[in-house]
């Protein structure tokens, strides 16, 4: 395997997003909102096998001190080879003086934990579809 990280939005091809995100059970949209989404971001990374898209992560922050991280995602056949390591590893040292949140996909928290993330006593949230996150576990 020849990971490599790539830092910008420049030739991707966004029509691989939800179909990551799909394989990996996560939510997605449509390419283009993916697009919007990933180029309005303060920070992204896409991790490629030589040039095979894999997995890939954004962040939205105001550089200063708070840092929301989303769309962490690996292809299942790459899991467990540190590669979402890297991709969070590379959205917290570039974010330096964050705090950071996310939410997770239920079942995954104990990945992020060993990047020393805790739960939240006071995690608050408004979705659009709030039975379908009810459902789907997020929420109470």
């Amino acid at each position: 395997m020849n990971v490599r990280l790539q830092f910008n939005t420049s030739e991707i091809d966004w029509e691989l997003i939800p179909s990551i995100l799909k394989a990996v059970g996560m939510s997605f949209h449509d390419s283009k909102i993916h697009k919007l989404a990933f180029e309005k971001s303060y920070f992204v990374v896409f991790a490629f096998d030589d040039e095979r898209l894999i997995g890939f992560g954004r962040a939205l922050s105001d550089g200063v001190y708070q840092a929301a991280i989303y769309d962490v995602a690996v292809l299942p056949e790459f899991q467990g080879n540190g590669i979402g390591k890297l991709i969070v590893n590379s959205i917290v040292e570039n974010c330096p003086g964050c705090n950071f949140i996310l939410y997770a996909s239920p079942g995954k928290e104990k990945f992020y934990e060993k990047f020393k993330f805790r739960k939240m006593k006071t995690g608050m949230a408004l979705f659009t579809d709030i039975e379908k996150m009810k459902q789907k576990g997020f929420t109470e």
